[in-house]
């Protein structure tokens, strides 16, 4: 967590305002127990690098380049390690959100 600048849930709802990427690593089943942010990029934790390596056939159309701003959103810890994953991929900009999910929606912002 020391390598990345994480961001509190107000914080990262100012970046995606801004056109940063908030993306939800969370499994199906978390996301129909805890909701959803909507508008959110969901891309499963097990996939996220190739999903988001510029360098890859598999990449999604919002992966770029290596400039993209990734704001990842999970329940606890997984997202600093998956925002770290993307950094050593050369996303310079991934960082995730303090809390998670929970933290935004306790934030008072959106979720269905």
């Amino acid at each position: 967590r020391a390598r990345i600048g994480r961001l509190t849930p107000l914080e990262a709802a100012a970046r995606r305002a801004r056109g940063a990427l908030l993306v939800d690593i969370r499994p199906a089943a978390q996301r129909a127990h805890e909701g959803e942010v909507p508008g959110a990029l969901v891309v499963e934790r097990n996939v996220l690098e190739w999903r988001f390596d510029p360098a890859s056939d598999a990449r999604l159309p919002e992966a770029t380049g290596y400039d993209v701003e990734v704001v990842v959103l999970c329940l606890g810890y997984t997202s600093s390690l998956a925002a770290d994953a993307l950094r050593s991929l050369g996303l310079s900009r991934a960082t995730d959100v303090v809390g998670g999910f929970r933290a935004w929606a306790a934030a008072g912002l959106p979720t269905r």
